[in-house]
C-alpha cells in the first residue's frame, strides 16, 4: 500500500505544462450577441476592443472575404498580444492561425519576402475529403497458425520480422446482419498484435493501408469480465455490411504541401525545419491542383489568421509586398500588432503614425486598446495568481495593484512568482505585504534603473550622457 500511495503522490513527467505570459486566455470572453462581459475566458476590460474583434471574428469564420487586414494599436502593456490570442483559442484548432515577429524576418537565412510568403501559406488550409474502403466488425475469433518450420525451431532461429511474415491466420468479423471470415498475412497479425485485439473487440480495418483501429469493447460482451478498466469504451456492435466507403477529411496548410513536393525527404522536413525558399513554379502547380480538388468537391479551402507582432520593424519592401500579397484570392485574415506612434517607416527617411505607410494604413481596420484602469488591473492580478498557483493575501494584493498602477502590469504580474518563492524561504504559505517589499527592493523597475544609471553615470563605460563629454575625452587622451 506504501509503494502504491508513493506511486500515485509521484508527479505526472509525460505531461509539459508551462505557464506563460498569456496561458490563462481562454477566448474573447463574448456572449452570443458579441456583447463582451466584464471578465471571462481571462479577458479582462477592453470591452470596444473585444466587441470589434468579435467582428472579425464573425468575418474569420465566414471565410468568404479574403485579404482583410487588422491593426490593433495601442501602448505597451495593453493587451494587443492577449486579443490577438483570444481570437486564436476562439477559433477552434480547425482554423489555422500562424504567428510571427516582424523581426524573425531579417534573422533567418530566406528573403524578406519568401518568408513571408511561407507565413501566408501557413495560415491557409486545405481540407481534403477522402473515400476509403473500410471493414468494421466485431471480432469473433482469430486463429492463428504457425509455420511448422518456426515450431519446430522453437522460435528462436529465425527473426522475429521474419516469423511473423511467415505466419497466417483466419479472422471472423461480424455485424448485427452478416458474418465473415478473413484470411490474415502477416503484416496484418502483427498490425492485430501491435493494437492487443482479441475476441469482443470492435474494430475497423483500411483495405487500402492495412491500419487496425480498435472502436471499442462491443456491449454484448461487457458480462464476460468482471472488472474493466476506467478507459474502458463499450460500443454496439457494428450494422449492415461489414464492407462500408466512409468519409475521412484530413487538414493540412499550404505550406505543408509545398514542402512536402518541393524536398526529397518530403514531410520530413517540416520536422527538420530545413524549408529553404520554395520555387514559385512548386507553387503554381500546387494551387492549380488545390484548385481543382475544390471543383471536384474533393477539397476546400479554410482561411486563417495570419498574426504578426511588432509590425513597425517592417521595411518598406515587406509593406508593399503585403499590400500586393493582400489582393490575392487565396489571402487569409491579416492581423498586425504595434505599439508605436508617430515614427520612420524603417527603409525610408518619411514618417507616419505606427511606423506604417499611408496606403497600407488606408486597407487596416484599426482596433486601438486603452490603458487599463485600478480595477482592471487588481482583476488580471487575481486571474494570474490562481494561473500561477499562488495564494495572496487582500493587503499584498492591494500593494501589488498598486505598483502595477505606478510602475507598469507586466512588472507587478513579474513580482508574483518571486514573491511567492520568497514566502517559500521564510516558510509561509499565503504572501503577504512583506514579501511583495522585499522582491520590490530586489529587483528593480525601469524607472528605478534609469534614476540609478544618472546617479552613477560617470562609473559606467562609453556613457554619452550630455555634460559629460570632456571627461570622456580627458580618459580617452
Amino acid at each position: 500500500m506504501a509503494e502504491l500511495k508513493r506511486l500515485s503522490d509521484s508527479r505526472d513527467l509525460t505531461r509539459i505544462e508551462r505557464i506563460g505570459a498569456h496561458s490563462h486566455i481562454r477566448g474573447l470572453g463574448l456572449d452570443s450577441s458579441l456583447e463582451a462581459r466584464d471578465a471571462s475566458e481571462g479577458m479582462i476590460g477592453q470591452q470596444p476592443a473585444r466587441r470589434a474583434a468579435g467582428l472579425i471574428l464573425q468575418l474569420i469564420r465566414q471565410g468568404k472575404i479574403a485579404g482583410r487586414a487588422v491593426l490593433l494599436a495601442g501602448q505597451p502593456g495593453t493587451g494587443k498580444t492577449a486579443l490577438a490570442m483570444g481570437i486564436a483559442k476562439s477559433l477552434g484548432a480547425e482554423t489555422p492561425f500562424a504567428s510571427v515577429a516582424a523581426s524573425e524576418l531579417f534573422s533567418l537565412d530566406l528573403s524578406k519576402t519568401e518568408a513571408l510568403t511561407q507565413a501566408f501559406r501557413r495560415a491557409i488550409g486545405v481540407r481534403i475529403k477522402e473515400e476509403a474502403e473500410i471493414i468494421e466488425g466485431e471480432v469473433i475469433e482469430i486463429s492463428i497458425d504457425r509455420p511448422v518450420s518456426a515450431a519446430a525451431a522453437g522460435g528462436n532461429s529465425a527473426p522475429s520480422g521474419v516469423a511473423a511474415a511467415g505466419k497466417t491466420g483466419r479472422l471472423t468479423l461480424k455485424t448485427t446482419d452478416m458474418e465473415t471470415v478473413y484470411e490474415l498475412g502477416g503484416k496484418m497479425i502483427e498490425a492485430l498484435g501491435k493494437e492487443k485485439v482479441q475476441s469482443g473487440d470492435v474494430i475497423a480495418l483500411d483495405k487500402a493501408s492495412g491500419k487496425v483501429t480498435k472502436l471499442g469493447r462491443s456491449i454484448g460482451r461487457s458480462r464476460d469480465y468482471d472488472a474493466v478498466g476506467p478507459h474502458t469504451k463499450f460500443v454496439k456492435c457494428p450494422e449492415g455490411e461489414l464492407q462500408k466507403r466512409k468519409e475521412v477529411m484530413h487538414c493540412v496548410t499550404l505550406h505543408e504541401i509545398d514542402v512536402i513536393n518541393s524536398r526529397t525527404q518530403g514531410f520530413l522536413a517540416l520536422f527538420t525545419g530545413d524549408t529553404g525558399e520554395i520555387r514559385a513554379e512548386v507553387r503554381d502547380q500546387i494551387d492549380t491542383k488545390v484548385a481543382e480538388w475544390r471543383e471536384e468537391g474533393k477539397a476546400e479551402i479554410v482561411p486563417g489568421v495570419l498574426f504578426i507582432d511588432e509590425v513597425h520593424m517592417l521595411d518598406i519592401e515587406c509593406f508593399s509586398f503585403l499590400n500586393r500579397a493582400l489582393e490575392n484570392d487565396m489571402a487569409p485574415i491579416l492581423v498586425i500588432a504595434t505599439n508605436r506612434g508617430i515614427t520612420s517607416i524603417r527603409g525610408t527617411n518619411y514618417r507616419s503614425p505606427h511606423g506604417i505607410p499611408p496606403d497600407f494604413l488606408d486597407r487596416l481596420l484599426i482596433i486601438t486598446t486603452q490603458p487599463y484602469t485600478e480595477d482592471d488591473i487588481r482583476k488580471i492580478l487575481d486571474i494570474r495568481c490562481d494561473e500561477e498557483d499562488v495564494e495572496m493575501s487582500a493587503d499584498a494584493k492591494v500593494l501589488l495593484t498598486k505598483i502595477g498602477v505606478e510602475v507598469s502590469l507586466r512588472y507587478a504580474i513579474h513580482l508574483i512568482t518571486s514573491a511567492a518563492l520568497a514566502c517559500q524561504k521564510r516558510k509561509g504559505k499565503i504572501v503577504e505585504m512583506e514579501d511583495i517589499s522585499r522582491v520590490y527592493q530586489l529587483f528593480l523597475d525601469v524607472k528605478r534603473s534609469t534614476q540609478y544609471l544618472m546617479e552613477y553615470q560617470s562609473q559606467y563605460m562609453f556613457n554619452e550622457v550630455p555634460g559629460e563629454a570632456e571627461g570622456d575625452d580627458a580618459m580617452q587622451s
